[in-house]
């Protein structure tokens, strides 16, 4: 099969035409042996070329949710199995937090998942997120899904209130729960869940060391406001990093701020003068470099950038980011074996599965700089 060669954004396209158009099949939008839209209508949908719906479609073959009939179109194939379980998906960020599609693609593309259903649920979209996820926590009680996986609240002051409240309606409906990407509390407080994720101390570590590798001796950890605890485990790591190269630490050289805010970003670099940034995600990087340009900063002459996760916009940005790749496929595989373990063994501990990131540099590290200097 020759890849399709249309531009970086290709991919992206073919995996989010394929992820929704598989997500309408799980969630029995599109019952057993239903005709999809023809590619035409599917084009005019998604607004994208023949050829990634081509990709996608041929995708869903491969997983074996559609069958192609020649003359006829493509149809449903597969329905959950007899006895298979459904699984709800409690994201509330979703669409503030880019890693959860290819973590959800990667349930789905693993073997464990056939004969198993993964459920969206739906909530009405003007309400807050905190509501919203109260009512698909309902939802998913009153179907008595086989097990949820959730992604706790965050970026919101009253998220600990709701986050708990959510994980114990779950535990009095005796239905199981698999947090993914952020634990339910903080440490050091003891986990009563099993979770799948990245060593985010680790992850700070990297990218702080990795800033000190390039030269940088004064930089800065910049995280959002209210954000999950995983921030304060890779602000963890960033102490960690400028400890082991005998810099200096400073509270004052770490923030919890709106990026987007530019009088505020201004004044941090003006107090703190730094030569290197260590941000807790790509999307906290992102708004950063955008205000710092606009504030007439270089990237990365003046200032040194480094984000977590590898979101498909990284290195679309202005200056391209360097960024740690969380390994989102892996996860969405992962949590759901353990899913299928909790459930086969519900007396088991709870466990935590921490998966290993790749460093991705580009040119906001300045390394690329270095290299052709």
């Amino acid at each position: 099969m020759r890849p399709e060669t249309s531009g970086p954004g290709t991919t992206r396209k073919h995996r989010q035409v394929y992820s929704s158009l598989s997500r309408d099949i799980h969630s029995g939008r599109w019952k057993l042996g239903e005709r999809l839209p023809s590619e035409a209508q599917l084009v005019e949908r998604f607004g994208v070329s023949r050829i990634t719906i081509g990709r996608a479609v041929r995708d869903l073959q491969t997983a074996g949710l559609v069958e192609r009939r020649a003359g006829s179109g493509t149809f449903v194939k597969r329905a959950p199995a007899a006895g298979g379980c459904s699984f709800g998906l409690l994201i509330p960020n979703r669409e503030e937090t880019a890693i959860f599609e290819t973590i959800w693609e990667g349930m789905m593309a693993s073997p464990r998942a056939r004969g198993h259903a993964l459920l969206w649920g739906s909530a009405a979209a003007q309400r807050p997120k905190e509501e919203r996820a109260w009512e698909l926590c309902l939802q998913y009680i009153e179907r008595r899904v086989s097990g949820v996986f959730f992604a706790p609240l965050e970026l919101t002051p009253s998220k600990d209130e709701y986050n708990r409240r959510i994980v114990r309606a779950l535990d009095e409906a005796r239905i199981p729960v698999v947090l993914l990407d952020r634990p339910l509390v903080p440490y050091p407080e003891a986990a009563r869940h099993d979770l799948i994720g990245i060593d985010n101390r680790r992850a700070g570590h990297v990218i702080t060391e990795h800033l000190l590798r390039r030269g940088c001796r004064h930089v800065l950890f910049v995280g959002p406001e209210n954000a999950a605890s995983t921030v304060d485990e890779r602000e963890a790591g960033y102490r960690e990093a400028l400890y082991a190269a005998g810099v200096q630490f400073d509270r004052a050289l770490t923030h919890r701020m709106d990026a987007d805010d530019i009088e505020s970003v201004k004044a941090v670099m003006q107090s703190g003068r730094p030569d290197g940034i260590a941000c807790a995600n790509d999307r906290t990087a992102g708004h950063l470099m955008h205000s710092l340009l606009q504030l007439e900063y270089r990237i990365p002459h003046d200032v040194r950038l480094v984000g977590i996760d590898d979101v498909d916009y990284a290195s679309l940005l202005p200056v391209p980011l360097t960024t740690l790749r969380q390994p989102t496929r892996e996860i969405g595989e992962a949590a759901l074996a353990v899913m299928l373990e909790r459930i086969a063994r519900r007396d088991m501990v709870p466990r935590e599965v921490r998966l290993s990131c790749e460093l991705i540099v580009r040119e906001s590290c300045g390394a690329r700089l270095a290299a052709g200097s």
